[in-house]
């Protein structure tokens, strides 16, 4: 019996260009070899971050491309936890959960709502404890719900930013906002207020994880000092790496992958709605994503995550529990996230009859599949 997964956010392989980056890479090497294969600035290859830079519309010196943006992310969060706690969204993504933990730095969780983080409660915590912070959020297709939070949120988000007595850092971490499936695309935290609020991106999402490059967009006084921390940790980023995808981009390859990258995703996330509605039990509720790589799972009353994980693992399919997605001992026991992103349309529909099969079973007795 195969192994359906529904734990890892990672793209089909049908939507890795392999034989496009194995030309670029090439192409990148024979134009700019004597630059990419040496040590290089700690900021990233020159010719991306301009091209980053452009695109969001600030000066290249507030772009740091780093080995992924989970590495920026532990570079980040270990200069803000020096200075204040993080807050972060209930759930929320489970790594930069474990960095803090791993940092000692005091975070603070922000319960969502159907539509997001629940900006009311996060103006109720900014009051009960006004100190400097730093606010971790993904907007758009969160990741593990894939909720997206509406306009009217966002620009009240960074009102309580603006306002609050003392420094709100924002960060926004958005590696999945091209990945749309369907509804009107919002702007993002940063162009509401590009001064003022740090952006995190990935080409992991829309070209290849395994390229490795993510980037941030930091006021300049901060990337200044991050460089420098860079460059005591791994001196130089992947810059054949950088260089590769930048060929990618410069060659106009992306608006053309993104759209076979959203069809794939698209029809694996109709295949998991259907698949939901058609067999699972009264009171499991999820989300509808417009797009990115999960939904959010939670349970009918009674259900276990825990219980149901370890079952469903020896059924021969796996996800990732809620708990994980949440402070310790602080909630999710009950949910779980789905990522749709990889396996088949026809994975998918065996796995979630799987699932449900297991629900409408006690504990005690697991199904043989």
């Amino acid at each position: 019996m195969s192994l359906i997964s529904f734990a890892r956010g990672i793209p089909p392989v049908q939507a890795l260009p392999v034989e496009e980056l194995a030309d670029c890479a090439r192409a990148a090497i024979e134009r700019d070899g004597a630059t990419v294969l040496n040590y290089g600035p700690v900021g990233g290859y020159g010719p991306l971050r301009e091209w980053i830079a452009e695109r969001n519309g600030v000066d290249a010196s507030r772009v740091l491309v780093t080995n992924g943006s989970l590495e920026g992310l532990n570079l980040l969060l270990a200069h803000f936890a020096e200075r204040g706690r993080i807050l972060v969204e209930a759930p929320t993504y489970d790594r930069p959960l474990k960095i803090a933990a791993r940092l000692g730095a005091r975070v603070t969780a922000i319960p969502q709502d159907a539509d997001g983080l629940d900006v009311d409660a996060l103006e109720e915590e900014l009051r009960r404890d006004a100190g400097p912070a730093l606010l971790y959020v993904l907007p758009t297709f969160q990741n593990p719900t894939g909720r997206t939070l509406p306009l009217e949120r966002r620009r009240r988000l960074l009102e309580l930013a603006r306002e609050h007595e003392h420094p709100l850092t924002v960060l926004e971490d958005d590696p999945y906002g091209e990945v749309r499936f369907e509804g009107d695309v919002l702007p993002t935290l940063h162009e509401l207020d590009p001064e003022h609020v740090l952006r995190s991106s990935s080409f992991s999402k829309v070209i290849s994880p395994g390229a490795r490059v993510g980037y941030f967009i930091l006021t300049p006084e901060l990337a200044a000092a991050i460089e420098t921390v860079a460059t005591n940790v791994y001196l130089t980023p992947s810059l054949v790496a950088q260089a590769t995808v930048y060929e990618f981009l410069r060659r106009g390859l992306l608006g053309p992958h993104l759209e076979r990258v959203c069809g794939l995703l698209r029809e694996r996330r109709d295949a998991m709605l259907a698949a939901l509605e058609a067999h699972f039990p009264e009171g499991a509720r999820w989300s509808h994503p417009e797009g990115g790589y999960f939904l959010w799972l939670e349970l009918p009353e009674g259900a276990d995550a825990r219980d149901l994980l370890e079952r469903a693992t020896t059924a021969g399919v796996t996800f990732v529990k809620g708990a994980d997605f949440f402070p310790p001992m602080s909630g999710g026991e009950a949910s779980a996230r789905l990522a749709y992103s990889f396996a088949s349309p026809a994975e998918i529909g065996t796995g979630i009859e799987r699932l449900s099969t297991l629900l409408h079973q006690p504990s005690a007795a697991p199904v043989a599949v």
